[in-house]
């Protein structure tokens, strides 16, 4: 029997609740993040602000460029994260196999629940609805039989959408996919695999696993089963961490150190949330920093002995640039935890959302 797989994801997420806590806010291009006058960094934007071109981990300053009407307030986490457990609650009455990928992002398994009258789909719609009426947001789900393909199929009719591939669909599904919706595939990797004529799944069908792996390495593996809608990857409600960390990328390459600052301070914030979150305080064992520079090489530095204290990184991040004193495209900061911390089922995640 196929499996049945969920993956819920929140819609535009803190934008939603500061919409919802402040209806004035509604119907207007807006955003969270920082100010531009402290060169703050966007964290989301509504789809009002998405139209002009306004997306996550842009400078504010751009983002009001775009559109000099946008209206930006301030994260506010403790809120997100209350809405990030109500809606835990509420996957629960279904199931107990929950994989959590960030605050607003979940996967389900959903195999042993549902049956002749209650089907995946209905459950996926009693979600949405649950969702709606208790936190006054809304979530989009994708269904089907593993989590590639309910992770595409979330996407596909956001915001507020329910897509549900059946496996009799899969083939004809995936083989149309553009190559970017395989995750891992980002905006370099795709370059290379246009330069090979490889545009969707389809295209990617025609190489064998042999050459897949000669160019592009263990990562061949993964385009060769994706392209053919395979994944095998259970659903998993716990799991043995090794780090926590939070990262964003610019939209525009940031010149260096003298910029840096407002962009540590939201990202040192989120982290905090993260780690209070995964209840891992007690478990760090050094802190380390990720810096990606407009060449696409990138450096990480580390400290031992540190608990996360926000100047430590923006030492480490000089470190890190004094390596190339190139433009900076990416930053990330993070903990290491060490051997043998687990991230139970019960608590909240704390992985970033690479949407929203």
């Amino acid at each position: 029997m196929p499996r049945k797989i969920i993956h819920i994801d929140a819609d535009c997420f803190y934008a939603a609740i500061e919409m919802r806590d402040d209806p004035a806010l509604r119907g207007i291009p807006m955003a969270v993040g920082g100010s531009a006058d402290r060169r703050g960094v966007l964290t989301t934007a509504n789809y009002d602000a998405r139209r002009y071109g306004v997306r996550s981990a842009m400078s504010t300053a751009h983002a009001m460029r775009l559109c000099p009407h946008l209206t930006v307030v301030p994260p506010q986490f403790n809120k997100y994260r209350d809405a990030s457990r109500a809606m835990r609650a509420i996957f629960e009455e279904y199931t107990d196999m929950i994989e959590p990928l960030s605050l607003d992002e979940a996967y389900l398994d959903v195999t042993e629940s549902s049956g002749a009258h209650v089907t995946a789909t209905r459950i996926a719609k009693e979600i949405r609805a649950k969702v709606e009426d208790e936190l006054d947001i809304t979530v989009s789900a994708g269904v089907s039989v593993n989590k590639f393909i309910a992770k595409v199929a979330s996407d596909w009719q956001k915001p507020n959408g329910l897509t549900v591939v059946t496996p009799e669909q899969v083939d004809l599904f995936v083989k149309a996919l553009p190559v970017q919706k395989i995750p891992g595939v980002g905006a370099v990797t795709a370059q290379k695999m246009h330069r090979y004529g490889l545009k969707t799944c389809n295209d990617i069908r025609d190489w064998d696993l042999h050459e897949l792996i000669r160019r592009f390495g263990k990562f061949g593996v993964v385009l060769h089963e994706r392209a053919r809608g395979n994944d095998e990857r259970p659903v998993q409600p716990s799991r043995t961490r090794k780090s926590i960390s939070v990262e964003t990328t610019f939209s525009e390459d940031l010149a260096g150190p003298s910029v840096w600052e407002p962009v540590v301070d939201t990202l040192f914030e989120q982290l905090l949330e993260r780690i209070a979150a995964a209840n891992a305080v007690d478990s760090i064992h050094k802190a380390f920093v990720k810096v990606k520079f407009s060449d696409f090489s990138s450096t990480t530095v580390e400290r031992v002995g540190t608990t996360a204290v926000q100047s430590d990184y923006k030492q480490l991040l000089k470190q890190g640039w004094d390596r190339r004193e190139m433009p900076v495209r990416l930053i990330g900061i993070g903990v290491r935890l060490q051997d043998g911390w687990e991230h139970a089922s019960g608590r909240l995640p704390f992985e970033q959302s690479d949407s929203d």
